[in-house]
């Protein structure tokens, strides 16, 4: 049995010598080489979209595909058989903390107006309205994590890597999921309970999954209940948010601002709105991209899979909110 691993990244393959299949690296720009077309496993990440429907059409023996994203869009579209032949898992899990981190960045970012200090800074000038004396927590702007009301709305793992740091610098925290309850000490809600919780929100952070049932969940109407100085950060999908109805909001003042790391079209159009729309930190798709611990997902599950086990993270009962 043989199982193939990306040169895409550093992974050290010692923790997978023990067990019965032999292991092969190979690149994830190029065709699968021949005398490797024959492999009953294939892990995946950033692999061209040749490469993939290369696989897709000649790897004939493959049986699982442990992609180390935690959305396998890519590997979704290629034509595997994920349906009938193929298991497929994802990484979820392995983006926790650095989207985590992202998010934390962003926020503190829209806070802090550091934005707006760089933009100063590259004109020379001294923004002395951002020093100073300062109002503290003024209630029409969104200047600091405490006492702000965050919103997490994709309450998932990632959002549980996060809340801990908002909880430490004085953020209430509260969740949106499809299944309500308490996790990690914070109450979830269904989306039915948005038009409730949204004119009560400082700060939307957006983690949600790309799928058509969270296209554009973000529209007009539910950025209107958000109070003016409320800021949307999204580090789950960029279909998640009506970028029309967003420019819309963020030009008449009607929200404080937005911080983005995903977009529908990536990269970013030069004639996107986006770019120009006041308030705005465009962030190119940074949050994660760097898959920690996958060494430990990829031998969790090759156990399984050799012992005919349920699979961790499979695509079909995947609950994960991003990348």
């Amino acid at each position: 049995m043989k199982l193939l691993y990306p040169t895409s990244l550093k992974l050290d393959v010692s923790s997978l010598e023990g067990f019965s299949v032999s292991l092969h690296p190979y690149d994830v720009k190029q065709p699968i080489p021949d005398d490797l077309i024959d492999a009953d496993i294939l892990v995946t990440w950033t692999n061209s979209p040749t490469n993939l429907q290369d696989a897709a059409a000649r790897m004939k023996n493959l049986r699982w595909i442990q992609s180390l994203a935690a959305g396998p869009n890519d590997v979704l579209s290629a034509g595997f058989d994920t349906e009938n032949r193929v298991a497929l898992t994802t990484g979820s899990g392995l983006h926790d903390h650095t989207v985590a981190e992202h998010a934390l960045g962003l926020l503190l970012n829209a806070a802090r107006r550091f934005y707006e200090m760089r933009d100063y800074q590259l004109q020379g000038k001294w923004p002395g309205h951002l020093g100073g004396p300062q109002p503290d927590r003024p209630s029409d702007r969104f200047t600091t994590l405490r006492d702000a009301r965050v919103l997490i709305w994709g309450f998932g793992n990632i959002a549980k890597s996060l809340t801990p740091h908002l909880r430490g610098l004085g953020a209430t925290v509260r969740g949106v999921a499809r299944s309500p309850g308490i996790r990690d000490g914070v109450e979830v809600v269904a989306e039915e309970k948005l038009p409730e919780l949204l004119p009560q929100t400082d700060a939307l952070v957006m983690i949600l999954p790309g799928s058509e049932s969270t296209r554009h969940a973000l529209h007009a109407e539910r950025l209107a209940l958000l109070p003016n100085h409320a800021w949307v950060v999204n580090v789950g999908r960029g279909t998640s948010v009506d970028e029309d109805a967003l420019v819309e909001a963020l030009e008449k003042g009607e929200i404080g601002g937005a911080a983005l790391d995903v977009f529908e079209t990536e990269p970013l159009p030069e004639d996107s709105k986006l770019w120009k729309a006041p308030n705005v930190i465009v962030s190119p798709h940074a949050a994660g991209g760097r898959p920690q611990d996958a060494e430990a997902l990829i031998a969790y599950n090759l156990r399984r899979f050799l012992a005919g086990q349920p699979l961790k993270n499979h695509h079909r009962t995947e609950s994960s909110s991003r990348l």
